[in-house]
């Protein structure tokens, strides 16, 4: 049984819904022993959008040290960011995880050629297959020129957001991006690195998480052991969002252990 959420956010987050402590007292009542915050930090997000997500980080490390005092009897609560990458930033990252102390980083690419896929500006003059890869290129780049995270997040979550999905989500064809997505597990692995089985996917009613099965199965056949599990929450409600059922996929395809990090160091527990 999963008792670890490695992938949350609060109110520190732009798009962020809930405070710190509604989070923490859900995941007491769903009975976890550890929850992770890792609201977003993403550099020079485009400024056309309504969020920034740049969080202040003196308050938000202050106020994860007061939930942690008040709570530490009931829950671990860790301190966790999720960095948004995009190439023209890397010094800026490299600053802040030199500068302060995480439990656990998660890179994640949120902004493509300084455009968020989420936004219909992205698919203009490009095909879905193109769009896709340019995504899947761009995490590959930002993983082969930044390190100083702990986990690739929700490699393939642009699905999310693609013309066709916008009404009912499809399949996209895993074959057909295969060799980046090798490159990608390929570095990750290279570097130390793992991935997370991120549970929103199947909130957003994909039918499997992000990312999806043949990409786990191919991590681990490359020799891929890191691997946590997040839900990716912003509301109380989504958090452990299906982990029974991500627990049951990563069994089936032949993992025995899920991962946690505390200050900056995997722990590897048995599911």
């Amino acid at each position: 049984m999963i008792k670890a959420d490695f992938h949350v956010h609060s109110e520190f987050s732009s798009d962020g819904k809930s405070t710190m402590e509604e989070m923490i007292n859900q995941g007491i009542k769903l009975g976890l022993e550890t929850i992770c915050f890792t609201d977003h930090m993403d550099y020079d997000y485009p400024s056309i959008y309504k969020y920034s997500f740049q969080l202040e980080i003196d308050d938000y490390l202050e106020k994860l040290k007061i939930m942690k005092d008040k709570y530490k009897s009931k829950i671990e609560i860790l301190t966790g960011i999720e960095l948004g990458i995009q190439p023209h930033v890397i010094d800026r990252m490299n600053e802040l995880v030199s500068k302060y102390s995480f439990d656990f980083i998660i890179g994640s690419v949120h902004v493509v050629d300084q455009i968020d896929p989420y936004y219909p500006e992205y698919w203009e003059n490009r095909s879905e297959e193109e769009g896709i890869l340019r995504c899947f290129k761009a995490i590959k780049e930002g993983c082969e020129s930044f390190q100083g995270f702990n986990v690739c997040g929700h490699i393939d979550y642009i699905i999310r957001y693609t013309p066709s999905t916008k009404v009912e989500y499809n399949e996209y064809s895993y074959p057909y991006y295969a060799d980046v997505i090798d490159e990608i597990l390929e570095t990750l692995i290279k570097h130390g690195k793992g991935i997370e089985l991120n549970t929103s996917g199947y909130k957003y009613g994909l039918g499997h998480p992000h990312p999806k099965t043949e990409i786990l199965k191919r991590y681990k056949e490359l020799g891929g052991e890191i691997i946590t599990i997040g839900s990716d929450a912003h509301l109380p409600e989504h958090l452990c969002f299906d982990f029974e059922r991500a627990a049951n996929l990563l069994k089936s395809i032949g993992y025995d252990y899920y991962t946690t990090f505390k200050e900056g160091k995997p722990i590897m527990k048995k599911i």
